[in-house]
């Protein structure tokens, strides 16, 4: 126990000292620093005279001519020699004759003529029998308006009852010229048409 003292005595003396030392080692070291001359650092500068004299023709385009006010003249074209002893062609001009009359009802000629088709539409394959692979047909009797239109169309015969529905809508699609009679266009009933489904291969 009087060991551990005595060593934090001794300690404590060393500590104190070297404080000491090193306080007065400032002190001396300070004094010098305010006494000396400090020594300054001088910096060169260096001015450049500036180019003044710029070569500023160089820079500018030149300034492209003028063009001219009025343009050249052409000259006057020579034309060729004509002979007046040639021989000429006497043409006489044709003679056309025009029939203006207008005949049928109202002043319109309608031709005569039995009804032609002029329009058919594909029907759309039914999405059940394509899903099932089946081909078929659809044989129908429909009735040609005077306005070349498809009405009252009649199932005949099919081969499935799939194909009835779009074979229908197919043909009232139809577009038809009219069966005209004396002038006069007339409904044509009992036309027969076959709408075939076949799979591409």
């Amino acid at each position: 126990m009087i060991g551990r003292y005595v060593f934090s005595i001794v300690i404590g003396t060393i500590v104190t000292l070297s404080l000491l030392f090193v306080m007065q080692l400032l002190i001396v070291t300070g004094k010098t620093a305010l006494t000396d001359p400090r020594e300054r650092h001088k910096l060169e500068f260096v001015r450049v005279k500036r180019n003044e004299n710029l070569n500023i023709a160089d820079l500018t385009p030149e300034k492209p001519p003028k063009p001219p006010e009025t343009p050249p003249e052409t000259p006057p074209q020579e034309l060729d020699n004509i002979n007046p002893d040639a021989p000429t062609i006497n043409v006489a001009a044709p003679t056309v004759s025009a029939d203006t009359s207008i005949g049928g009802p109202g002043g319109m000629n309608i031709a005569e003529g039995d009804y032609l088709p002029i329009v058919r539409v594909a029907p759309v394959y039914p999405a059940r029998a394509l899903s099932r692979g089946l081909e078929g047909f659809v044989d129908l009797s429909f009735t040609v308006t005077t306005a070349g239109t498809v009405r009252d169309p009649i199932v005949l015969q099919s081969s499935s009852s799939l194909f009835e529905r779009a074979a229908i809508r197919a043909v009232l699609k139809f577009k038809y010229k009219p069966r005209v009679v004396d002038g006069v266009p007339v409904d044509v009933p009992g036309v027969k048409t076959r709408i075939s489904f076949q799979l591409e291969e």
